[in-house]
């Protein structure tokens, strides 16, 4: 514990150090940055890994947004308060091409449409006076990180991509930086011929895999930074036979490590950010030989019904450095009210790592024995929790049932059912066969026992039901992984055939067995059998030559 305890406070140290000294990097020419061999040429001032208390100022100063009751700074996005996954692009073009899985979520834009629009963002930044960089890793292990550079128009995307990516650690290490790829962030450029280009939208979130770059136009949303580095990491990690997730990932005091797997709104933030374990990390995860790794350097987490009582750790983050984004405050007190909703469903925080008490400051963790997927089932069916076999476990990581719950993504207003290939088909860049083919081995190679959690509805579907409480939710949870769970009887699903347990120490029976919590039975039959018929349509698109089968541990309908 001590030893945890100075390390924390050492790369605290050397962080504040390092920052104070970035301080020097404030005016450079563009051309040591490198900046000219992207084109940009012009702006007069480049502000670099700024430190948080120069943030603040620069925040301030710019107007940006406001600082609430508790010093922590909070800005609005405008009309986009999630990710626009229709207008996201990666060029078609050799030799990535013939790796990347195409189609509604990996959509192929010419390159000319690509140059049109990248030389319209350089011009932008060239006729600015200032800019922010930001220079860091994205990747705790060495041996695997990737160097990533945002040049951002507004202090706060600095802050943000601050908090969420991993800071570098002496001076040394950003002398010479050279990144392995660059986001530009021209938030304030729109395409205006985009019916012409044969896009969806003015928004545009464009890569280019050779060019090692990728723009942003159109929206203001921050999450577009993060998840577009998630989405190159899964594309350039499987290639080295590293497996990339979409989980969250915590150890407890013996070092066993789990992971939670699922997508934004089912619990991946909250559960993991447990009092009795070390947080490694909220949202994305590497999986190599030596075991666990965090992409990250902070959390990105929802603020939608926060309470001191129900997530004491995430809210207690919420401080100096932390910063709110789409949160409703107070304009006389300046205090958030996080259950008000006004602004969207998808009101985050990000904090850097170092604001929960017991995160690990390795940012790495032992071969799991534990994983958890996570879903968020709208129909009111499935059990807060079953045991997987290793087929299972297979059969519905490709399936990612789960919902898109409302705000998460533009257009979404209440949650719908929906498959997610990996739990995270949105970031996927090459075929979820890939990632699948990956885990297997890593599940059979180590002996890792798998659990499905529903955090979605009991007692009926989404209008008639309830959302399942966190207290049950947690109980699930703690009996996953502290062994208890492997005492109690099991019943096998009829139609799922997956195991639930007939008895677990706080939780009722109803909740256990989510037929009994409906009201009509055969209204539950009905739908646990349509819900069944989904996976296995939804399946259908993985069984093909060459890949593994893994329908026969799906539903029996």
């Amino acid at each position: 514990m001590l030893l945890s305890t100075m390390m924390r406070s050492g790369r605290r140290l050397a962080l504040h150090s390092l920052q104070n000294q970035a301080r020097a990097f404030a005016s450079p020419a563009v051309s040591a940055l490198g900046l000219d061999k992207l084109g940009i040429t012009n702006p007069t001032t480049i502000f670099r890994n700024l430190s948080y208390p120069d943030l603040a100022k620069h925040e301030e100063a710019n107007k940006e947004g406001t600082f609430v009751a508790n010093g922590t700074f909070a800005v609005d996005t405008g009309k986009f308060t999630g990710r626009s996954p229709k207008d996201k692009w990666i060029v078609k073009q050799a030799p990535s091409e013939d790796n990347l899985w195409w189609g509604s979520v990996n959509q192929p834009m010419k390159g000319e449409v690509f140059e049109e629009l990248y030389k319209k963002c350089v011009a932008h930044y060239n006729k600015l006076d200032k800019a922010y960089i930001f220079d860091g890793y994205c990747g705790a292990n060495p041996s695997s990180r990737k160097k990533v550079r945002f040049l951002t128009e507004q202090a706060w995307q600095q802050h943000f991509v601050t908090n969420m990516f991993i800071r570098p650690q002496s001076t040394k290490e950003i002398e010479g930086f050279a990144p392995d790829f660059t986001i530009i962030n021209a938030c304030r450029v729109v395409d205006e011929k985009w019916k012409e280009h044969g896009i969806n939208s003015e928004v545009f979130v464009a890569f280019n895999l050779e060019k090692k770059v990728a723009i942003i136009g159109g929206t203001f949303y921050g999450g577009e930074m993060k998840k577009g580095i998630f989405s190159m990491m899964n594309y350039w990690l499987p290639l080295e036979g590293i497996m990339p997730m979409h989980c969250s990932a915590n150890k407890g005091k013996a070092g066993d490590t789990a992971l939670f797997f699922g997508l934004s709104g089912t619990g991946k933030t909250t559960l993991s950010a447990d009092p009795g374990r070390y947080l490694i990390g909220d949202d994305e995860h590497g999986w190599d030989d030596h075991g666990i790794f965090n992409f990250e350097g902070g959390c990105y987490a929802k603020t939608i019904n926060l309470s001191e009582e129900n997530e004491p750790d995430i809210y207690r983050a919420i401080k100096r450095d932390a910063m709110l984004e789409n949160v409703y405050i107070d304009p006389t007190t300046k205090v958030p009210d996080y259950y008000n909703t006004s602004k969207t469903e998808n009101g985050r925080v990000s904090y850097p790592l170092h604001h929960i008490n017991n995160y690990e400051p390795t940012s790495m963790g032992d071969h799991p024995d534990k994983v958890i997927f996570l879903t968020c089932d709208a129909f009111g069916v499935l059990p807060p929790v079953a045991k997987l076999s290793p087929g299972q476990a297979m059969y519905h990581f490709l399936s990612g049932y789960t919902a898109k719950v409302a705000g998460t993504e533009r257009g979404i207003t209440e949650p719908q059912a929906t498959f997610s290939a990996c739990f995270g088909a949105a970031f996927l860049t090459l075929h979820p066969t890939k990632y699948a083919d990956l885990l297997q081995k890593k599940l059979e190679k180590h002996g890792t026992a798998t659990y499905l959690v529903n955090t979605g509805w009991t007692g009926g579907g989404y209008g008639v039901g309830k959302r399942m409480s966190i207290k049950n939710t947690r109980t699930c949870i703690d009996a996953i992984l502290d062994g208890s769970i492997k005492n109690a009887s099991f019943s096998t699903d009829p139609v799922f055939g997956f195991s639930v347990p007939k008895a677990l120490h706080g939780v009722a029976s109803d909740v256990l067995d989510p037929r009994t919590a409906w009201a009509d039975k055969a209204a539950y039959d009905a739908q646990r059998l349509k819900l069944g018929a989904m996976f296995q349509k939804n399946y259908t698109k993985y069984v093909t030559p060459g890949v593994t089968d893994y329908s026969s541990h799906g539903p029996k309908v």
